[in-house]
């Protein structure tokens, strides 16, 4: 990797100031975040190579942060860790004041469309707009590829010092087939004694390609990642400085469009579709700056004297300092990060220096007193969780409730016609009388609370029956269905306030009376609502969450 090694303890060069529990979690979140979002403990011990012990003592800190949940034998990647992403997508703007017309340029080229940074000498994606298709791009919001690989690089690099290329041949020779990029398939093992050979064939290819993107103002990826994978690109540029703010690239595959005919096919469009980017960004107002996060130093005091030994206060203090960035707060001193999470100057010092350190924050551009976010936070577990469903998100709260009332949970849609409700997840329970409804079947929406629910949810007029449900907030169904069978439901809300899935706990009609089921399911099922809205909202901030 071409930032500073996050895994040890004590790295070379690592300022004698700065925090190792710190550098030892930010390592597991990147170690967890390459290895998909869910690795064993004593697999952490082997990635990291830290004790067993300490890697104990890192996950309870991070459980008890939410940003993952011990699984059994695994600890799994939890939303709440997308906070960190989120921070430095909101302080970026671009996602937000960009992201409409890249989704739109995909929906008239029915062609995957992606806005990407740089990072060093890599790319970094920061919006994705994907087809749902068989065959179809799958990069992440936050993955990282290696610049002489895309077209974007080639853009980026036509800004580079001779700084930022020798870094960038360092890394080439230490990392010759890309290992370090998980997101891109290395390179093959080049034939014995041809490897200088194969590196300065690379080296020649990419700065032949950098000249033509300087000279042309666009770049072509004509299967430099993988075979069959072809893409365009066209720098957006920022109104102020006029240096290149990011990359918009519309991504295909050579069975659509073969990259000779690219320019004429799709970059006419994606010319148009940046011309309208770079009036967005000259036009668009300052940002309003939303609400720091407040009392994050007095609960981390207050968890650590609940855990003791077992939670890093440290560790928690150090990626709270990240949170305190966000819109409108893009670059903010010393004294502006201590102001916002509660912590000591001297502490909040401490974790910016090492945060620093690690290449995650950096020198405002403008004034070298405050700090920065950098695209590396992305790399805190972003990736694994950005093509996230929502049966996906409600699933462990599905488990955890079904679990907790000795009933069977489930989540359902509303199909497109009204008419039914579809499960698209699900938490049975063991006993021999049960409700099972497997995941994908539908029924019709009249006869069941999660159905009734969501008819509920409109702004129109409504039967008295459904007028009810929307006044109290959930809804009963009483052996409507079958015989025996009761059920109570509440909305799922998206972050709009609108009823997009609808959870529900069912029962026999032999053990639970319906004021049962109000007094006893109903807050522990609106709690477990409660739960998947908060993933939800985190997880549809800067993507989109499909609902089944």
């Amino acid at each position: 990797m071409t930032a500073v090694d996050a895994d040890a303890p004590t790295g070379a060069g690592m300022p004698a100031e700065a925090v190792g529990p710190l550098v030892r979690g930010v390592g597991v979140l990147r170690r967890l975040a390459e290895a998909g979002g869910t690795l064993s403990p004593s697999a952490l011990e082997r990635a990291t190579g830290l004790a067993r012990s300490t890697v104990d003592r890192i996950t309870a800190t991070l459980a008890r942060m939410d940003y993952v949940r011990l699984d059994g034998r695994d600890v799994v990647l939890t939303p709440g860790v997308l906070e960190l992403g989120n921070a430095y997508l909101a302080a970026l703007r671009l996602p937000a004041l960009l992201g409409a017309r890249a989704d739109a340029l995909a929906d008239e080229l029915d062609e995957s469309v992606s806005l990407a940074v740089a990072d060093r000498d890599g790319i970094r994606f920061i919006h994705q707009a994907t087809r749902r298709r068989a065959l179809s791009v799958s990069f992440r919001i936050g993955d990282l590829l290696p610049a002489e690989r895309t077209a974007p690089g080639a853009l980026f690099a036509t800004e580079w010092t001779e700084r930022d290329w020798a870094r960038w041949r360092t890394r080439r020779a230490e990392d010759p087939r890309d290992t370090a990029f998980p997101a891109v398939p290395p390179r093959p093992e080049p034939a014995h004694g041809t490897a200088h050979a194969t590196a300065d064939a690379v080296a020649a290819a990419f700065a032949d390609r950098v000249r033509a993107a300087r000279r042309d103002g666009w770049a072509l990826d004509d299967q430099l990642i993988e075979p069959g994978l072809v893409a365009v690109s066209a720098p957006v540029r920022d109104p102020c400085t006029g240096r290149v703010a990011c990359v918009a690239s519309v991504v295909s595959h050579t069975s659509r469009h073969p990259a000779a005919e690219l320019p004429a096919t799709l970059l006419p469009r994606l010319r148009t579709a940046v011309e309208a980017m770079e009036a967005d960004l000259r036009t668009a107002p300052p940002p309003e700056p939303g609400p720091a996060p407040a009392g994050l130093a007095t609960w981390t005091t207050a968890s650590k004297q609940e855990l003791g030994r077992d939670f890093v206060e440290s560790l928690a203090r150090g990626l709270t300092v990240l949170t305190a960035f966000g819109e409108g707060r893009p670059a903010l001193s010393l004294t502006d990060v201590a102001r916002a999470t509660g912590l000591s100057r001297a502490t909040a010092r401490r974790a910016l220096l090492t945060h620093e350190h690690l290449g995650l924050v950096t020198a405002a551009a403008h004034d070298d007193r405050a700090f920065t976010l950098t695209p590396r936070v992305l790399d805190l577990g972003f990736p694994p969780l950005a093509r996230t469903t929502l049966p996906r998100l409600a699933q462990p709260h599905l488990r955890a409730l079904a679990d907790r009332v000795r009933e069977p949970a489930a989540l359902a849609v509303l199909t497109a016609d009204g008419t039914e409700v579809q499960y698209t997840a699900g938490a049975d329970t063991s006993g021999v009388l049960t409700v099972r409804i497997p995941v994908g079947a539908r029924l019709p929406a009249a006869a069941t609370s999660l159905g009734r629910v969501l008819l509920a949810d409109t702004d129109g007029p409504l039967p008295p029956e459904l007028a009810e449900v929307k006044a109290q907030g959930y809804a009963l169904a009483d052996e409507e269905l079958e015989s025996g069978l009761r059920s109570v439901a509440v909305p799922v809300r998206d972050r709009t306030g609108r009823a997009v899935a609808a959870v529900n706990v069912a029962t026999h009609a032999a053990r639970r009376t319906l004021e049962d089921c109000v007094h006893h399911l109903l807050p522990a099922l609106r709690a477990t609502a409660d739960d998947i809205q908060r993933d939800l909202r985190r997880a549809s901030r800067f993507t989109k969450v499909p609902t089944t």
